[in-house]
């Protein structure tokens, strides 16, 4: 009977522990991009087929979020980038790309959940590696020389306040 109790318990703890975080890696692989660390040079395509690229972003405050559908921390963030989106529009750039999701998935949840968002479906991991080496989500806050303002990830994942204060005091 006791040893029952113990694979019940071990059982409950493996799955409370994957329920309570979002996707994370075991080994970290990539970077880890820190406040006053500069945003590493990329390029992406957007889902309109424009292109979108670090250079993009000299002399404009940024928003970069990384993402998965399926993460339900990213599913809480989505909807807070989205608001910062509309509060903000066009006086700061925004850019969310998925992590290893496909296209036709990524369009598929916007359209099912309303967001107007910029994103860059990208199926590996090559440009999100240069930004961190584990878990989604990841939010970036840049100021216009390209330095990171402030990093947000799952633990906790950004409110509109925090996003809202730390993109005014890049503006």
């Amino acid at each position: 009977m006791a040893t029952v109790t113990v694979r019940n318990i071990l059982a409950t703890a493996a799955v409370a522990l994957t329920l309570s975080s979002c996707i994370r890696d075991r080994i970290p692989q990539g970077a880890d991009l820190q406040p006053g660390d500069r945003l590493p040079d990329f390029s992406v395509i957007m889902s309109d087929g424009t292109s979108f690229s670090s250079a993009d972003l000299d002399g404009k405050v940024s928003l970069i979020m990384f993402f998965h559908t399926g993460c339900p921390d990213c599913q809480a963030e989505l909807p807070v980038v989205q608001q910062i989106h509309e509060e903000f529009g066009l006086q700061i750039a925004i850019c969310c790309i998925s992590r290893e999701e496909g296209p036709e998935t990524v369009r598929t949840y916007w359209l099912e959940n309303g967001l107007t968002l910029p994103y860059s479906a990208q199926e590996d991991r090559s440009v999100y590696s240069l930004f961190a080496g584990m878990g989604v989500p990841r939010v970036y806050v840049s100021g216009r020389d390209r330095v990171i303002y402030s990093v947000y990830d799952d633990s906790p994942i950004a409110t509109p306040d925090q996003l809202e204060a730390d993109i005014r005091a890049c503006l």
